[in-house]
């Protein structure tokens, strides 16, 4: 009987094992067949040769200026790619030694640290098993992100296999971890990849990163919101000196060392990056519009036939803009305008500006708001919404001195805003048309309109040198003198403050001094339609209609004509096109895009060098003068002065041998404007922005831009430009006209004498 129950139990046994490893033949059979099919695509798309060869991620494209420096960047995820080179070897050592400490030694799967992690998960102690190769194929090409289903988990992880084994064939070691570390999320502020991850949290860039830096940016990777250096800071440190203490255990620092970098406090120098982050965010928004509608007209598109996406192709856009001129321009107008905008304030203080045509600024602005759509898609009634309007609620304002937090209501949020004022700036080198230096507007965050090239205002009298340079044309002296006394052309008779007294003088003293009545006397000479055909040739793209009173400026026009259009003054008569998109290229550098300004002669270069000595007059002597006693700009600078009616636009145009720049001030909407001209014409309102701008520019000697004289044309000059050449008397211009009281007394030279 016993003899029986051991044959039993050996067939038991035998039986037993055959089964076992039937099950178990079975399972790994299964596996393969599992694997082949995910290696088939059964399950899902894997990625092709050509995939991993341009493996698809959420790169920012970067706009770059002129200098080499990144002013911005378009990005659904805040990710710029580095090489291998520009990554600290702290990075690395501290992303292997914790990570993957096996990684230059496996082919994608680390086999035993995989079954290790099996054995712990199944007592309980659940690990990851994923090496660096395996969660770059996971971030590179599971576009859904980690599966939460277990079934579809355990494929998922599968495919993972397979995609880390063709990249380890495909890659080296260098550029798998340089691939990882460009694509790895680094928590909620737009922080994707290394290169983001040290600007945001330290400031720098990834090769400074010193040891206890790139232990804390490492250790935030098993968990970015969690191991939050700015919302967990304690749960940070703790990790980060895990993250050491892995380094020292892998070999890469010493006891003594570890230990040191473990007492140091986080050192955070925290720079969240949003969209508006970084310089000319209005120049970059202008730019993203005008890229897409090149794309667009010109058919460019990617290989496979799809449109490029700014947002996610990390292209690299060069541009003309200098990031020191760019500070310099946004320090201007920041320095000033929040001047200015006290002196604003003082003169509507206990005063309503909301009466008259002002009044209905307001229920525009009301129904212009975002509230206000929202509310209107709810269903709610006009009453109901202006009852919310006129109820107050927390909210955040633009103020000079930062953002605050206050109560008000949002009608009275509205009044808040149209008072303040606005500003543009744009700078260019006439020669070659590059934009130097952008400011739209005085805040980003708060008011998104372009003042530069995409909102046009009435232009007053910076106007005026287009009716004297087709005077100059025409054959006139700038020596000629003409009557300052009223004038009516077709029932048109302007006004003239601050008139010269004397009757008559130049036409070089009347532009210096903003004379209304010469400048439309010498309209009626020449004519509105040479006047409006010369401005256009110019570079105005605006309406410009052949009226008499264009002369005075009662057209509108952008900021970027405007400039565009006084570089012909400076050039010898040449309109080179402002530019600012130099080239496109893509994220492997293939050019898609390139730009060369278009040159078009607007004036004879006789004629562009008389302008330059009349607009030097004008601050030499003239409404420009404050450039020379207050801000000490001494060198040869031309410029006009502009105002409009009611003091609504303030102007400054100065042009330099190398440099145009013009500005402009003024409210929203033209119903607000100053009450006094003193504080609102564009030599107070406009012209000390150019001043501190410039000033600045010639502070930096890095620029090179110097303070010589205008060039005269080639040949020489063959017209007149000393005025004092017609008279006996030594006198300053200036004096010898006040002193004359016909033109008998002060001959002027014909038109003939000028040709």
């Amino acid at each position: 009987m016993p003899q029986k129950k051991e044959q039993l139990t050996r067939e038991d046994v035998r039986r037993y094992t055959v089964n076992l490893w039937k099950i178990i033949i079975g399972f790994i059979a299964f596996g393969i067949i599992v694997i082949f099919s995910i290696g088939l695509g059964l399950f899902g798309k894997l990625p092709s040769f050509r995939d991993l060869e341009n493996p698809k991620s959420n790169l920012a494209s970067d706009v770059i200026s002129d200098d080499g420096v990144v002013l911005g960047s378009y990005f659904v995820q805040n990710r710029s790619n580095v090489r291998y080179d520009q990554i600290s070897p702290n990075v690395i050592n501290a992303l292997i030694s914790t990570e993957d400490v096996r990684f230059y030694s496996h082919s994608g799967i680390d086999f035993k640290r995989t079954f290790t992690i099996i054995f712990y998960n199944l007592v309980g102690r659940k690990q990851g098993a994923s090496t660096i190769t395996q969660q770059l194929a996971l971030n590179l090409f599971q576009e859904e992100g980690r599966a939460h289903n277990y079934l579809k988990r355990v494929i998922q992880k599968l495919q993972e296999w397979i995609i880390a084994i063709k990249l380890e064939r495909n890659y080296t070691k260098e550029e798998i971890i340089t691939m990882y570390l460009n694509t790895v999320d680094f928590g909620s502020y737009n922080s994707f990849g290394i290169k983001s991850a040290a600007q945001t949290y330290f400031n720098t860039t990834p090769e400074h990163l010193s040891p206890e830096q790139a232990a804390l940016l490492i250790g935030m990777l098993k968990g970015p919101s969690f191991y939050s250096p700015t919302r967990n800071p304690e749960r940070a440190l703790a990790r980060r000196n895990t993250v050491l203490d892995n380094m020292r255990k892998a070999g890469y620092l010493t006891d003594q060392e570890s230990s040191e970098y473990q007492e140091k406090p986080l050192g955070l120098n925290f720079r969240p990056i949003s969209h508006n982050e970084g310089y000319a965010a209005y120049f970059r928004s202008v730019l993203k519009r005008d890229i897409q509608k090149i794309f667009e007209d010109q058919n460019i598109k990617k290989a496979d036939g799809t449109p490029y996406d700014l947002d996610r192709d990390g292209l690299k856009i060069y541009t003309s803009i200098n990031s020191k001129m760019q500070q310099y321009a946004e320090a201007a107008q920041r320095d000033y305008i929040k001047v200015l905008q006290v002196q604003f304030n003082k003169l509507w203080r206990n005063r309503n500006p909301f009466v008259g045509e002002a009044a209905a600024l307001l229920e525009q602005g009301m129904k212009r708001s975002d509230r206000y759509k929202v509310l209107k898609e709810e269903g709610l009634s006009d009453e109901e919404i202006k009852k919310n309007f006129n109820t107050r609620t927390k909210m955040a304002v633009f103020t000079w001195k930062g953002n605050i937090d206050t109560t008000m209501t949002p009608m009275d949020s509205i009044k808040y805003y149209k008072l303040i004022l606005r500003n543009a700036m744009m700078s260019m080198e006439p020669q070659t048309g590059y934009i130097r230096a952008w400011v739209g507007g005085i805040n980003f965050e708060h008011f998104k309109y372009d003042q530069v090239k995409m909102g046009a205002r009435q232009v007053g009298s910076t106007a005026k040198p287009f009716t004297y340079a087709a005077a100059i044309n025409n054959g006139y002296s700038p020596c000629y003198q003409a009557p300052n006394e009223p004038i009516n052309i077709d029932g048109w008779a302007p006004r003239s403050d601050n008139t010269v007294p004397g009757g008559y003088i130049t036409l070089k003293t009347a532009l210096a001094r903003s004379q209304n009545w010469v400048t439309a006397y010498m309209m009626k000479q020449v004519g509105p339609t040479a006047v409006a055909t010369l401005t256009k040739k110019m570079g105005i793209t605006t309406d410009v209609p052949a009226y008499p009173s264009i002369c005075l400026g009662t057209f509108d026009a952008t900021l970027y004509d405007m400039v565009g259009a006084y570089s012909v003054f400076a050039n010898h008569g040449l309109w080179t096109e402002p530019i600012y998109l130099l080239r496109i290229e893509d994220k492997n550098g293939n050019v898609l895009y390139e730009r060369r300004p278009k040159v078009v002669e607007a004036l004879n270069p006789q004629t562009a060098y008389v302008m330059t000595d009349m607009l030097k007059g004008v601050v030499q002597q003239g409404t420009g003068v404050r450039l020379r006693y207050k801000y000490k700009l001494t060198n040869p600078i031309g410029g006009k002065t502009g105002t409009t009616q009611r003091n609504s636009d303030g102007w400054f145009i100065g042009i330099t041998p190398q440099l145009v720049t013009g500005v402009w001030t003024g409210a929203e909407d033209r119903a607000i404007h100053f009450t006094s001209t003193n504080q609102g014409e564009g030599a107070n309102s406009a012209l000390p922005v150019f001043a501190l701008y410039m000033q600045k520019v010639y502070a930096d000697k890095s620029l090179n831009y110097s303070k010589g004289d205008f060039e005269p044309p080639s040949g020489g000059l063959k017209i007149t430009i000393d005025c004092n050449a017609y008279t006996k008397s030594t006198a300053p211009d200036s004096a010898a006209v006040t002193n004359s009281t016909t033109p008998q007394q002060q001959p002027a030279p014909s038109p003939a004498e000028a040709r």
